[in-house]
């Protein structure tokens, strides 16, 4: 089996164009069937205990990742990563499983994202300034990827993926491949091109035209997980909410667009979503902002509804 578990992921890499993180999210859901495959008929698998595996097994081990208290989301995903590996099989080793098709994914509910305060972000200006007063340049660098995510409405990956011949010149716009590597045209306002212009011009290493455009303190390219610890200092120096996070300030530049009268189809294009289904979740929350404020405004709202 292990074999061709690695072939796929390499499929998903090198054929569809899927990110390693998402390649590698595949192989740990698969994995984890693979495991609970084992023990559950008493042997190593093959491709033919895959062929003949039914729904009370499907079944049996999406109850057993309920027991070690996997989310739902969790474990639909995971079934959706199964699908796509037995579809796989199907075509490239001629492995066929019917049961599988039967099987309900998990309900999932949709959660709303939860926008940030505008004159929140104002303030992470000053917070940054105040944080990395010692080093001008991270501070420079902290408010350019703040500026950058919440005025272009980047994923953290899309904006740590630049790199200094992308944004050369001072564009009009970026061009972004994002998932799936779907490439995307998104405009650059010049206050974010200002931001970055400072930072540029104060940061002491990665100036050659092909070195990522946000580095770390040592001088390597700036991870996600860094990023994500940016705005969690901010989040702690402001006494922030918990969900202010750096998708949040991606969904707070979707609903501000929203809110200003952007269409559906641009904002989806602009977000870079595979499906429109993704991008009309904002109209859930613009919607709940409409309500909250007629609830507590209108003046024909009664004392029970207020």
């Amino acid at each position: 089996m292990n074999d061709a578990v690695a072939e796929f992921i390499d499929y998903l890499t090198q054929t569809k164009n899927y990110s390693v993180h998402t390649a590698t999210a595949y192989e740990t859901d698969i994995r984890d069937f693979i495991k609970f495959y084992d023990n559950y008929i008493g042997a190593d698998v093959s491709l033919a205990d895959f062929a003949r595996a039914d729904t009370i097994c499907f079944r049996a081990w999406m109850a057993d990742r309920g027991r070690r208290n996997l989310a739902h989301k969790s474990t639909a995903r995971a079934l959706s990563s199964l699908r796509g590996f037995y579809k796989f099989l199907a075509k490239k080793h001629n492995v066929h499983n019917n049961a599988i098709g039967l099987i309900s994914s998990p309900k999932v509910p949709r959660k709303l994202s939860k926008a940030i305060e505008v004159s929140d972000v104002e303030h992470m200006h000053d917070a940054i300034r105040d944080i990395d007063a010692a080093e001008p340049w991270i501070a420079a660098r902290d408010w350019a990827l703040v500026t950058l995510i919440f005025g272009c409405g980047l994923r953290i990956s899309e904006a740590l993926s630049l790199k200094n011949i992308d944004i050369r010149g001072r564009p009009d716009s970026l061009r972004i491949l994002g998932k799936g590597a779907k490439e995307r045209i998104v405009p650059i306002l010049p206050a974010v091109l200002d931001a970055i212009d400072k930072y540029t011009r104060l940061r002491p290493f990665g100036t050659a035209p092909d070195d990522a455009l946000f580095r770390s303190v040592r001088g390597l390219p700036m991870s996600a997980r860094m990023a994500e610890k940016v705005i969690e200092k901010l989040r702690h120096y402001l006494q922030l909410p918990d969900y202010v996070t750096p998708h949040a300030l991606r969904h707070t530049f979707a609903t501000a667009l929203l809110a200003g009268g952007a269409d559906l189809r641009s904002l989806q294009e602009l977000l870079g979503h595979s499906s429109l289904s993704t991008t009309q979740l904002y109209t859930r929350v613009n919607m709940a902002e409409i309500m909250n404020i007629y609830e507590h405004a209108h003046p024909r709202a009664t004392d029970q509804e207020k």
